[in-house]
C-alpha cells in the first residue's frame, strides 16, 4: 500500500467550471491572486468543516494535502496546503510558488530536514522527501501537467531559481 492509499489522496476529473477555475489559477494574475488568497483562506475553510474541504478542491476540483514541515530557522512545526502529484506509490510536490519570483518556504525546508507528516481529510501519515532529477523530474512533471496545465505554465515563469521537485516516501509505524 502506498501513500496515496494510506491517506486515499486522489484526483476526480475537474467538471466546465472547476477547468474554467483551473484555468484562471494558470494566468498570470490569477496565479498572483490565488497565491496571496489561498493560504489563509483554505486554513479557515478546514477549521469550519474539519478538514473535509478546501478551496482548491471545491472551486477547481484540485485536492489539497496538508504538508507539516519543521522551519529551518525556527524549529517549529509549518503547514503548507500543497498539491499532491500521485507517483508511483508515492506522492510528489512541485515547488513552483504558482510561478511567483521566491522559492516556496517549505521547499526549504524539507532541503533542510525531509521529514514531514501529512494530512488528508482526517487521514495521517509521516513521510520523508527526497528531491527528484534527471528522467525522474520529467516524469513527475508530466504526470503533474496532465492533472493540472497550470504546473507548466508556472514552470515559464520561474526565473532566477530552479523548480524543486519531491517525492515524499511513506515512513513505516
Amino acid at each position: 500500500m502506498g501513500l496515496p492509499d494510506e491517506l486515499g489522496y486522489r484526483f476526480r476529473p475537474p467538471n466546465a467550471l472547476q477547468r474554467a477555475m483551473q484555468a484562471l489559477g494558470a494566468s498570470r494574475p490569477g496565479a498572483w491572486l490565488f497565491s496571496k488568497i489561498l493560504p489563509p483562506i483554505d486554513t479557515a475553510l478546514q477549521r469550519v468543516t474539519r478538514g473535509r474541504h478546501t478551496l482548491p478542491g471545491l472551486l477547481a476540483g484540485l485536492p489539497v494535502v496538508d504538508v507539516t514541515t519543521t522551519g529551518r530557522r525556527s524549529g517549529l512545526p509549518r503547514t503548507a496546503h500543497l498539491i499532491a502529484v500521485p507517483h508511483r506509490d508515492s506522492l510528489a510536490l512541485l515547488g513552483t510558488n504558482f510561478g511567483q519570483p521566491s522559492t516556496p518556504t517549505w521547499v526549504l525546508n524539507l532541503e533542510a530536514d525531509p521529514r514531514a507528516h501529512l494530512e488528508y481529510r482526517g487521514r495521517n501519515a509521516d513521510a520523508v522527501a527526497r528531491p527528484v532529477s534527471g528522467a525522474e523530474f520529467e516524469e513527475v512533471l508530466g504526470r503533474a501537467e496532465s492533472l493540472y496545465a497550470g504546473y507548466r505554465k508556472y514552470q515559464h515563469r520561474i526565473t532566477g531559481r530552479r523548480l524543486r521537485i519531491f517525492v515524499l516516501d511513506s515512513v513505516a509505524g
